[in-house]
This record gives structure tokens, sequence and C-alpha cells, in this order.
């Protein structure tokens, strides 16, 4: 297939629901040499995010939602290892980041490569998982001793839960403690700004320079 076939490919992949479609594409994208970023960003993520699309207007239901995001977690296995091999990633750590998927929201798109694309950046990135409440949030960051905390959101329907981790950290008088990055498909600057967090990123790429600007660690 070319790159165009297996961004299609993909897309199509994720709305069928046929896992082993989805997997053979992205062992191809891989072996073929393909942008991994932009299959996982253009090819399987605008398919699952046309997923959550149909699911909101009431076109799909949670079973496929779901299986939907476990097809990605397994497509995003495979990329995610194979950017890590072709990466160099040194033993020097820069920074401790927790990530995860606000409550409400069961899938995980564009998180896997997110956090990898980050890891190669030298930052010791800790993934707190998909539908995760905002004590559970904040409790790992404490864990963890994180400098920055970072969620996403994929519905609008769970947006809130951004918000509240924002407020959450205000009221405990935590703000300051720790600097916040948020994303996902109905994320926006204006939600961001809105909302007092620190950083937005619309995809994984942007991900790693705002969080490196966080850091203090951009050129």
């Amino acid at each position: 297939m070319s790159e165009k076939e297996i961004m299609q490919s993909s897309i199509d992949a994720i709305l069928e629901g046929n896992e082993g479609k989805a997997l053979a594409t992205a062992r191809e994208a891989v072996d073929m040499g393909a942008d991994l970023v932009a299959v996982l960003n253009d090819g399987f993520s605008e398919g699952i995010r046309q997923v959550g699309n149909l699911f909101e207007r009431g076109e799909k239901f949670l079973p496929e939602l779901i299986e939907a995001a476990m097809i990605m977690e397994k497509v995003s296995a495979i990329i995610n290892e194979a950017i890590l091999k072709d990466s160099s990633v040194g033993a020097t750590k820069i920074g401790t980041m927790v990530i995860a998927t606000v409550e409400g929201d069961v899938h995980d798109i564009g998180k896997g490569i997110v956090i990898s694309l980050i890891k190669t950046q030298g930052v010791n990135v800790i993934d707190l998982g998909r539908d995760v409440g905002t004590e559970a949030i904040i409790e790992g960051a404490l864990e963890h001793e994180a400098g920055i905390i970072g969620t996403s959101a994929l519905l609008t329907s769970t947006l809130n839960g951004q918000k509240k981790l924002e407020e959450e950290l205000r009221i405990r008088g935590l703000r300051n403690r720790f600097k916040t990055i948020v994303g996902g498909a109905p994320v926006t600057q204006k939600f961001a700004d809105k909302i007092g967090a620190d950083a937005y990123a619309e995809d994984a790429a942007e991900a790693v320079v705002r969080v490196l600007e966080l850091l203090g660690k951009s050129n």
C-alpha cells in the first residue's frame, strides 16, 4: 500500500471495528517506513474521532466505542514500540509528567503516541490510564512527584473533567505545584485559556513542544 492507502485503511479499520485489518495496517506502516506519527494522528486517530462523533450523534453505541478503543490500544502498542526503537532515548531524565484520559472517557486516542514521543525527549511519563477521576489524577501526580499533569478528553461530554481538575488544584492550594497541559479532539486553545490550563496541544508533535516549554527545555 502507498502511504495514502495506509491512512485510508487505518481510518476504515477503526470505523469498521476490524481489529485484524487495523493491526495488519499498522505493521505494514512500520515495515514500509511510513511517518508513524502521521499514521496515528491522521489515520487511526481520525478514524476513532469519527467513531466518537457517530457515538455522540447516536449512530454508534457504547460497545462499538469501547471496541474501537481496544483496537486503538493494540495499534498504538505496535507503533509506539517502533518509534521507541528508532529513537535515541537518553538515560538522563529531565522531568516527570503524569498523563490520563479524564473520567467518563473510555478511550486513549493518540495518548500512547504522545507518551512515546515525549519519552524520546528524556521526560519520565507516567500513564495513569483512561476514565481517571480528578482525585486519582492528583494523587498520581503527587505520588510520582510530577512537574506536569497532562489530560485528554475525546468527547465534549467529558471536557468538564479537565475544568474540574483545574478547580480542584486551586481549591487544594496545589495549582502552583503543577503545570497542566490539555488536549483531545474537542479541546481548543480558547477552552484551555478559559479553564486556566498552562498549555494546549492540538496533536502529539505539538504536545512534545509544549511539554518541553513547560519544563524550560525548549530551544
